[in-house]
């Protein structure tokens, strides 16, 4: 591990590039306005939906996850993407995906249980596979349980591939996204960074069985244990749940009340943070990562001290890319590494300067 994190390192000024930077400032820009500024334009795109918004899926008509994204030219192919939750973070991820499938007339149904729920989305993949789409991506929450019903998709004639986290055991083409345990050990070094080697930290997670959330812990833990003099005083895990997040966060504060820092595995317990720091007023270190509109804001705002985005803005794009390789009829590559980037204080003025601040 610690040669493998070395090597990551190396590569840190390469992902720190200002291009990469600006094109995902410009996208949480985007997103910014036009989750804070609906127009009428956006609210007839939104009623330009199918009957596919009202499938048993777990997830309310008027959820922004219940909807689809129809081309003007013929649609050539029809796409899925199944998300482990409904949640803002999801948010850029769904309207690259629109954008690109509707450039390319490929008609894209987007869904996601309310909370994460394991039978949710297994039902989802299985309304999917009986109403023979041509490709889905699929987010899934637990790699093991869902290998049956990704296999039986590929066995229909669909391709499967994974994005954010993996199910490698399972027939799926490819996967998108980060190295996890990577990306951990890189969290632990901004860590120890900040409390130069030592100090006291709480760390909240995701989703037990999620493979991304667990290498990724993992990959942090090994980096302080083998680099650093921190200790870790608490692991909690939100398992899906909003409200599960914020409480478990509020008892980690109160049992202890001399933390330097707290590290947030996932979107959930990266929300329920700034909720957190905004009511008690804080003063610690607070990491996180991924970037939305709601991050880039605490991040400038001081309660979040730093996010390792995942490069999120380039997921949608490049699900609906692979997707059409694959219906195609070309090779995928196995794994698409979007990278990481490490994004502070200074990082969302650049931001603020073009007039994204709200």
């Amino acid at each position: 591990m610690p040669a493998r994190a070395a090597m990551f390192f190396h590569k840190r000024a390469a992902l720190r590039q200002r291009a990469l930077l600006a094109a995902l400032l410009t996208a949480l820009l985007a997103l910014t306005l036009l989750m804070t500024g609906c127009t009428n334009d956006q609210a007839a795109d939104n009623a330009r939906t199918d009957s596919s918004s009202s499938w048993d899926s777990g997830s309310p008509a008027s959820s922004p996850y219940a909807s689809t994204a129809t081309a003007a030219a013929p649609n050539i192919a029809t796409f899925g993407i199944i998300y482990p939750m409904a949640h803002p973070y999801y948010e850029t991820v769904t309207e690259s995906a629109k954008a690109a499938a509707a450039l390319r007339g490929v008609q894209l149904i987007v869904k996601a249980p309310d909370e994460a729920n394991l039978e949710q989305q297994i039902r989802m993949m299985e309304t999917m596979i009986a109403s023979q789409v041509d490709g889905i991506a699929l987010d899934p929450i637990d790699a093991e349980a869902l290998v049956p019903v990704i296999n039986k998709a590929v066995q229909a004639g669909i391709t499967v591939i994974c994005f954010e986290s993996d199910s490698p055991s399972s027939k799926r083409a490819a996967f998108i996204g980060t190295d996890h345990a990577a990306a951990g050990a890189q969290m632990g070094h901004m860590l120890s960074e900040l409390l130069g080697g030592r100090g006291m930290v709480v760390v909240e997670n995701g989703m037990t069985r999620m493979k991304s959330l667990s290498e990724r812990l993992d990959g942090m833990l090994t980096y302080i244990n083998e680099q650093t003099d921190i200790q870790v005083l608490e692991v909690q895990y939100n398992e899906g749940s909003e409200t599960r997040a914020l409480a478990q966060l509020e008892k980690m504060i109160d049992d202890h009340p001399h933390f330097d820092a707290l590290v947030s595995m996932d979107a959930l317990s990266g929300s329920a943070s700034v909720l957190v720091w905004k009511a008690q007023g804080l003063n610690r270190y607070s990491l996180t990562f991924g970037m939305m509109p709601e991050i880039q804001e605490a991040i400038h705002n001081g309660q979040i001290t730093a996010s390792l985005s995942q490069n999120e803005q380039l997921w949608g794009t490049r699900i609906i890319e692979r997707l059409l390789q694959a219906f195609a009829g070309e090779t995928l590559p196995l794994f698409d590494d979007t990278g990481t980037l490490e994004i502070t204080k200074e990082d969302t003025a650049l931001l603020n300067a073009t007039g994204g601040n709200k």
